[in-house]
């Protein structure tokens, strides 16, 4: 069989391109619901195939293990080690032996191919089996690109994987924009940095020079830029910052601190908190026109603005009844009304991509939570349950969130995950202390 023969193909950013091989039988049932509470996490076995080319051997164990690492860190998969293979498969257009698979428990199977093409580009194909059903998930894939973003392959290949299985867009293929934090706590530096949603490949966007704080992702498909606070000038501001040319602009010539930048779903606005006279208020900036609108005139403190996933509202944080709790507002400012009513304060809120959950910070007393509520503040349900959890972001798909966390005996700040059901709470690798993670939309 040619995979000539049955290659579509879609240009993808940053080199890589994404081919359809001919499909085998038909597509089988197999799914997971991500849904549920307690899942029994499903057993998948990920298999590079063979190669006489030792260079093209090692890159393919290497996007395996990668993909091995991104579906078990989802808690909704359990890779199964290679040694237990009895089965070693050597071409990817034919069917497995099912029973082989069965008799190590296996109830999905990814054959792995890589291969060196003649022009330089690495070319990664893979099929998904349903080893019980004994058919074929979807079409297989290829995606091509240059060798230096070969975990990039890994990545669009684990997305992909986790839609057929759960019927979701997967997240792996994003990066998080993160405050790093080094020094002492006298002389502590805050550098602005990002890195892939695994924790690989971080670098500095900032040098340290000057603080900076609550960086936040423009949401809309493919952008790489961000909204931030900067102690660079006088007094805090925001800033936009783009990824890809470095270029940075404040956004805005406000004679006094602005601060909580958060985009629009469309990318076409900003609404941030601007201080006047001791009183914040939130406002939005059109970008394009630089046109504001102020949208809060309460004396109390109104800050964290987030828009809804439809961009018709936006929730906020106020004080304006006694203690900070969470409000929202239509996206014009009209129709403001507090939704959080239980115990301790309420803030940070952050609409669910999905529009159906509204994540935020609770504090009693001295500890800080994350929890969930639907957007008319029923079914709170809180999510962690340490000492200092703070500032949650959603994965483009509203399944999994990151939130910083700092232990009670104040030896820094690192960042966390945690599915929206509560379970696979789990650590996120940084190069040092981190705080304040903003998670980008899947990477185009």
């Amino acid at each position: 069989m040619s995979l000539e023969n049955g290659m579509r193909k879609l240009l993808l950013g940053f080199g890589l391109v994404l081919a359809a091989l001919l499909p085998l039988p038909a597509e089988a049932a197999l799914q997971v619901d991500v849904t549920q509470a307690n899942i029994q996490p499903l057993p998948i076995a990920i298999s590079d195939l063979a190669s006489g080319d030792p260079a093209q051997a090692q890159v393919a164990a290497q996007i395996a293990s990668v993909i091995r690492a991104d579906l078990d860190r989802s808690g909704l998969f359990k890779s199964i080690d290679p040694r237990a293979f009895v089965e070693h498969l050597s071409n990817i257009n034919v069917a497995p032996t099912y029973a082989s698979w069965r008799a190590i428990n296996a109830q999905a199977l990814v054959p792995l191919q890589v291969v060196q093409r003649p022009d330089g580009q690495l070319s990664a194909q893979f099929r998904l089996w349903d080893v019980f059903g004994g058919n074929q998930m979807g079409e297989g894939m290829a995606f091509t690109a240059s060798t230096s973003d070969w975990r990039r392959i890994a990545h669009k290949i684990s997305d992909e994987i986790y839609k057929r299985v759960t019927g979701e867009t997967g997240y792996f293929d994003t990066r998080i924009v993160f405050i790093s934090e080094s020094g002492p706590a006298t002389k502590r530096v805050k550098r602005l940095a990002i890195m892939d949603e695994d924790g690989f490949n971080p670098n500095f966007l900032t040098h340290g020079d000057y603080l900076v704080l609550t960086p936040r992702f423009n949401p809309a498909a493919g952008s790489q830029v961000i909204a931030y606070m900067s102690y660079i000038s006088t007094k805090p501001h925001v800033y936009l910052f783009d990824i890809d040319t470095g270029r940075q602009e404040e956004l805005g010539n406000f004679p006094n601190m602005t601060f909580s930048p958060r985009f629009s779903p469309d990318g076409s606005r900003v609404a941030l908190t601007l201080e006047n006279g001791g009183n914040s208020d939130i406002y939005v900036m059109e970008l394009r026109s630089r046109t504001v609108q102020r949208l809060t005139t309460d004396p109390a403190i109104d800050s964290a603005p987030s828009f809804s996933p439809d961009g018709r509202q936006i929730a906020f944080e106020s004080d304006r009844g006694g203690s900070k709790q969470i409000y929202v507002m239509n996206a014009d400012g009209s129709g403001q009304h507090r939704i959080s009513f239980g115990a301790g304060e309420n803030g940070t809120p952050v609409w669910s991509p999905r529009g159906d959950l509204i994540a935020f910070t609770k504090q009693q007393g001295a500890h800080f939570t994350i929890g969930v509520m639907r957007a008319d503040g029923s079914g709170e349900r809180m999510l962690t349950n340490a000492y200092h959890d703070e500032g949650p972001t959603w994965a483009p798909n509203g399944r999994v969130l990151m939130f910083s966390r700092e232990a009670s005996n104040n030896r820094g700040s690192q960042i966390w995950s945690v599915d929206v059901t509560g379970r696979n709470e789990q650590r996120v690798m940084t190069p040092g202390d981190a705080s304040d993670p903003a998670w980008s939309p899947l990477i185009q």
